[in-house]
């Protein structure tokens, strides 16, 4: 098994070093790469299609499901293109992941798309996945496929933060008051942007990717492991850093089984 870890505009926060180190620390026979950028090495051509591509992903309204024949405009193509070179940053806009997950597809080598290339992708890109059941967009913190991507972005965004905030949150937008008070006022309890806690936590969503390779199955039922599908900041932080233990004994097996 191989790991290759891509650098698609994560935050500044996330050492990729640290990711690398832990990797290997966990599975010492396993390969691991760093590529950075999965675009940086495109001819000047192949740039302006993606950016056209990945364009072409962009959520207009969260109730409307993209067409995959949507056409985007020239001045949003032109800021795909920056921000593949890194002139600009992503922040803000909401991408359909999936398609956003396959236009990542085509950059990795032929040779290379197996389960026995974890290829994984970090952006500081928001995107979200269309919920048939109440037909809307909702955001996402990873998408595991061929290649997986995780959102900085999305850990932040993603799992819903404690409901007292959202309920302060109403009465402070109808004050005219600053949220960056409220912020203070539950510190440490989610992930928030420049957290120096986001490497940690990315951490566990790196072994749901090797683990989607391994086994199909990023994801478990026990709220204490790592693996664990958090839908609310608090699941999320408990699961990733305040657990006595990484990996229930259910994956702890199976990771020493694979990896043996």
């Amino acid at each position: 098994m191989r790991i290759i870890l891509y650098d698609e505009g994560a935050a500044q926060e996330l050492s990729i070093e640290e990711i690398t180190k832990y990797l290997a620390q966990k599975m010492e026979k396993v390969k691991i790469e760093v590529r950075g950028n999965p675009f940086v090495k495109l001819p000047q051509d192949k740039i302006s299609d993606y950016a056209r591509k990945i364009a072409s992903t962009k959520i207009q309204e969260v109730r409307q499901k993209i067409l995959p024949e949507q056409e985007p405009l020239y001045g949003e193509i032109g800021y795909e293109k920056r921000r593949i070179l890194g002139k600009t940053s992503a922040f803000g806009i909401l991408y359909d992941g999936l398609h956003l997950q396959r236009v990542f597809q085509e950059t990795i080598p032929r040779g290379e798309y197996s389960l026995e290339c974890a290829h994984i992708i970090f952006t500081n890109r928001l995107f979200a996945t269309w919920d048939e059941s109440n037909q809307r967009y909702h955001v996402r913190t990873s998408i595991y496929s061929i290649p997986s991507v995780i959102s900085t972005t999305g850990i932040v965004e993603g799992p819903a933060k404690p409901r007292e905030y959202y309920l302060l949150k109403q009465q402070y937008e109808r004050l005219g008051m600053e949220l960056t008070e409220l912020n203070d006022k539950f510190k440490g309890s989610f992930i928030d942007y420049e957290d120096r806690r986001l490497t940690e936590v990315i951490k566990g969503y790196v072994m749901q990717a090797v683990f989607y390779s391994l086994t199909g199955d990023p994801f478990c039922q026990d709220k204490g492991c790592r693996l664990y599908n958090a839908h609310w900041q608090e699941e999320l932080i408990f699961a990733q850093l305040e657990s006595g233990y990484e990996f229930c004994q259910r994956h702890t097996k199976i990771l020493k089984k694979e990896l043996s």
